[in-house]
């Protein structure tokens, strides 16, 4: 289990990511509200425009995707069932949620998970 310490710390971790995404979202979402009122002038103009609104959209539908596992891991500290695996209710490693502070799985179900996925 972890320490009071230790929710603090992935508390604190996941609030600064949220804060974090939060910004970017805010920035690329105004971003693609510019180049829908930019003027382009011809077929290249208008390529570079989409490729690049296709690109952000990428990251808009990914950092929201963070920003809802993000919010599941914070209401989880809230319950004290933070680092606990979602299949087996085993302990997820320390070393796991230190490299993905919203880790639902431990690295076996992890695997089980993907592999159903498919």
């Amino acid at each position: 289990m972890l320490t009071e310490i230790e929710l603090n710390e992935f508390q604190n971790k996941l609030l600064d990511r949220r804060v974090q995404i939060e910004k970017n979202l805010r920035g690329t979402t105004l971003e693609l509200e510019g180049m829908r009122e930019l003027e382009l002038n011809d077929e290249g103009d208008y390529a570079a425009a989409s490729a690049e609104t296709i690109v952000d959209s990428a990251i808009l539908v990914q950092q929201r995707k963070e920003l809802n596992e993000i919010e599941l891991a914070l209401d989880k500290i809230k319950v004290r069932t933070f680092g606990i695996c979602e299949m087996c209710e085993e302990p997820i490693a320390r070393e796991r949620l230190a490299v993905k502070n919203f880790a639902r799985f431990c690295i076996t179900c992890r695997e089980i998970n993907e592999k159903e996925s498919k």
